[in-house]
């Protein structure tokens, strides 16, 4: 059967093979410092590297011009302490975006869940956790607990974590949920960009009973019924307010971006700079604010 005139090819963000590079074929987006390869964070994945290899590979994009040559977007300390090893070559993940700046801006570094996939990985590969200890610079009740982050946590909400920095312990908080509230609390906790154990209990003591699972005793020392009520009255107002936002979200951001591009263009040129720099000094100020904002972002 033909493709529908609505189907749409979704482009992959990674070519499908990844590829065995030249160290001196990949140039980074910015130099390690001596400073950072004193830090205890490159230290420990130096003996990671050391111990068990490369379990995530570095990412790369295909210069437009010269294909022999490769933009480094994500590892930059991993290329660097192959280098320092003395290897040439170092396999690589090769991205089909090659906007460097917008993809390390979706780039997530060391997300709990991503670490929690890289040891089952190693454990696959018959990695032991003695081992995996030693090389992550940690004891083994860590390695396990990170083993076992996601045991009693519904895919749904794991997808919804996937790319973000959380405490482990928030993942015990989910387990006192049954599967639609822990999607309901993940949301939340995205939607508040809060991360915290403390916000996960609150979302815990403000779960009706029959939202938790069976046997899990609700853990709020300190709240009577009534306060327990009131929380879930406030957790129910809270989710109606933010369905509602969540609504026009879409509509106000793209408003924001073209704004934003908008205003851009206003900075590029130098006569309307000059004349509001000449007249409206104050608006001229308020626009570098938002464009400054907009690339920090």
């Amino acid at each position: 059967m033909s493709p529908g005139p609505q189907s749409m090819a979704v482009k992959l963000a990674f070519e499908e093979a990844s590829l065995r590079i030249p160290i001196d074929s990949i140039m980074p987006l910015r130099a390690v410092s001596a400073a950072v390869k004193k830090s205890v964070k490159y230290g420990q994945i130096a003996a990671s590297i050391a111990e068990v290899g490369i379990i995530e590979p570095p990412v790369v994009a295909r210069d437009a011009t010269d294909h022999g040559r490769y933009h480094l977007l994500d590892g930059h300390l991993r290329v660097e302490i192959v280098r320092e090893r003395g290897e040439t070559e170092i396999v690589c993940l090769v991205a089909t975006d090659d906007e460097a700046f917008t993809y390390n801006k979706r780039v997530s570094r060391i997300a709990t869940i991503q670490e929690h996939r890289m040891i089952l990985n190693a454990v696959k590969k018959g990695v032991s956790e003695e081992r995996l200890a030693r090389a992550l610079n940690v004891d083994i009740a860590s390695i396990r607990k990170k083993r076992n982050l996601l045991v009693g946590i519904c895919p749904e909400a794991a997808d919804l974590l996937k790319d973000r920095h959380i405490p482990i312990h928030v993942f015990t908080e989910l387990r006192f949920m049954k599967p639609v509230r822990q999607v309901e609390a993940a949301m939340a906790m995205i939607t508040m960009n809060r991360f915290t154990v403390s916000y996960a209990r609150s979302l815990v003591a403000s779960t009706p009973d029959d939202q938790l699972v069976a046997g899990k005793p609700r853990r709020v020392p300190g709240l009577t019924e009534d306060q327990v009520a009131t929380m879930q009255r406030e957790s129910e107002n809270l989710d109606r307010q933010l369905r509602a936002v969540e609504q026009s979200y879409s509509a106000d951001q793209l408003d924001l971006m073209l704004a934003a591009g908008y205003v851009n263009r206003l900075l590029g040129n130098a006569r309307v700079v000059r004349y509001l720099a000449q007249h409206h000094a104050d608006i001229l100020a308020e626009f570098q604010k938002l464009s400054d904002l907009q690339k920090a972002a």
